[in-house]
């Protein structure tokens, strides 16, 4: 079987979380949330956030958190502003626009929206005949690897507070972004009223912590949790998972340790002249290659073909908590192979 670096989600969970679960396979717990392990999960990410002023609430998957938190916070006439790359435009099969909330999408760059991508859509969106642009929604790190600095998370943060917009941070890869920026768990309840923790590209068999830091959210959220079909009876199994996580900041190790191995991956990429698609210092890299050295390399990895470029296409490289620093070097023998056959 072809090793795959299509995604950070091919393996079933984490050693550790494995046996988390399986130390607890004898336990009796309460449904929907209301378990010791969930309660004391919460506990250790309010720690991390250093607030207890949030409620926290664990779905399965990134779309639940996105269209659940979305749904909620806007109201019939509201959209949802969102860069074009963004996962609730591109890959969400429209499951927020499914909730009656339109997807306004700026074209961003690098992945990322600026105040002046946010003042140009709100102007466009000027009278009762529009739909009435109530949210910013970004990703940490972006769907193109990249990530905000803190100087640019408080520019969009100001903008939005200024102009009465609710920021909704998509964290699907926060372990990551967190590595590979100057943001801390600690900042985040200054500057969006809610967000969720990704688990699920970090390790977990599935789970996500929506995190809602604004008091005016947090009123009957788990009645719209229910409503959308997003609370787990079993939670425990969530809560179980994060616990572990959050006890020996598990959860940021593997963070560092999923970059190390994708900057690993570029500066011996670059070291042969690749070209990239894209600058990213996250777990996400987009390498370009000829359409000759790409149909090669896919007989013996898996890998995303990312789009068609000048020159051949761009690609996408993956490292998840699974991946190694030997198979990575392999990786880069196989393509040094596969360049000095096509000179």
């Amino acid at each position: 079987m072809k090793y795959s670096f299509r995604n950070d989600y091919s393996e079933l969970a984490h050693p550790a979380l494995l046996e988390s679960l399986l130390q607890a396979s004898n336990e009796q717990n309460k449904g929907y949330g209301l378990d010791k392990h969930s309660d004391n999960a919460k506990q250790l990410i309010k720690q991390k956030l250093e607030t207890d002023n949030c409620d926290i609430h664990f779905v399965t998957g990134g779309t639940q958190a996105n269209a659940t938190v979305i749904s909620y916070i806007l109201r019939p006439f509201e959209a949802v502003l969102a860069c074009s790359t963004a996962h609730i435009n591109v890959y969400e099969t429209g499951a927020v626009e499914a909730t009656g909330h339109k997807v306004v999408t700026e074209e961003g760059i690098d992945g990322k929206l600026t105040p002046a991508h946010i003042e140009h859509a709100l102007k466009a969106h000027y009278d009762e005949h529009m739909v009435k642009i109530g949210m910013v929604y970004i990703s940490q790190s972006t769907e193109l690897g990249t990530v905000y600095s803190y100087e640019e998370l408080k520019a969009i943060s100001d903008y939005c507070k200024e102009h009465n917009l609710y920021l909704f941070i998509d964290g699907a890869r926060l372990a990551s972004g967190l590595a590979a920026s100057d943001i801390t768990f600690n900042m985040f309840k200054d500057l969006c009223d809610c967000l969720y923790i990704g688990g699920t590209k970090i390790g977990m068999l599935s789970g996500e912590a929506i995190v809602l830091f604004n008091d005016r959210l947090k009123p009957y959220f788990r009645h719209h949790i229910k409503n959308k079909g997003a609370l787990l009876a079993k939670g425990y199994v969530v809560g179980i998972q994060f616990e572990r996580m959050f006890q020996d900041d598990l959860y940021l190790q593997l963070g560092y340790q999923i970059n190390d191995l994708a900057r690993f991956l570029t500066n011996e990429l670059k070291a042969l002249d690749v070209p990239f698609f894209s600058e990213s210092s996250t777990n996400q890299i987009f390498p370009i290659f000829s359409k000759e050295v790409m149909e090669s390399l896919s007989e013996l990895y898996d890998f995303e073909v990312w789009e068609p470029v000048d020159g051949g296409f761009a690609i996408r490289f993956v490292t998840s908590w699974f991946t190694t620093k030997e198979v990575c070097e392999e990786l880069i023998e196989d393509i040094k192979k596969l360049l000095n056959h096509q000179q």
